[in-house]
């Protein structure tokens, strides 16, 4: 059980830790660095999406294995503290991740695409400027949820 109980809790670290790392240092580094060149934002752009896009394929499998664990470990017994609440938060933290990884990231990619350069770089009531804003916007408060699940599967994970 303790091996079972430190995997999940190693997949919800490297799942929390990469969401902070990656949102407060990686993003702003990686823009404000290359912001410096004429096609500054455009490349950290590219950056970005692309290690976001590495990212998602660790917590697609983070998450697969936060949910088996859960299971196993039901099956085997003794059943985990909250079982159900703790199995619909892995999974909805999961999915929302899915969401954000082939839905958003693709509309974004495939927007991005089409505008040919930094979408700050267009004017102001652009519609395609409108677009970015609105799916960066969904793509960032989608991440709220594996952020703040895994806090609280944390949480009951130490409890226990």
């Amino acid at each position: 059980m303790l091996a079972l109980r430190f995997a999940a809790l190693l997949m919800l670290v490297v799942w929390i830790g990469g969401l902070v790392a990656l949102g407060g240092v990686a993003a702003p580094s990686i823009f404000e660095v290359l912001d410096r060149r004429a096609d500054g934002r455009l490349l950290a752009g590219a950056v970005f999406g692309e290690t976001l896009r590495r990212f998602h394929l660790v917590t697609y499998l983070a998450g697969t294995l936060l949910i088996l664990t859960l299971i196993v470990r039901r099956i085997l017994g003794p059943r985990p503290m909250r079982f159900g609440w703790r199995l619909a938060i892995a999974a909805a933290m999961l999915a929302t991740t899915i969401v954000s990884g082939w839905y958003v990231a693709g509309r974004i990619a495939r927007l991005q695409q089409t505008i040919g350069a930094a979408p700050s770089s267009l004017p102001a009531g652009d519609p395609r400027r409108a677009e970015f804003g609105r799916l960066h916007a969904v793509s960032t408060g989608l991440q709220l949820v594996p952020l703040l699940g895994g806090l609280a599967l944390m949480y009951w994970e130490l409890k226990e």
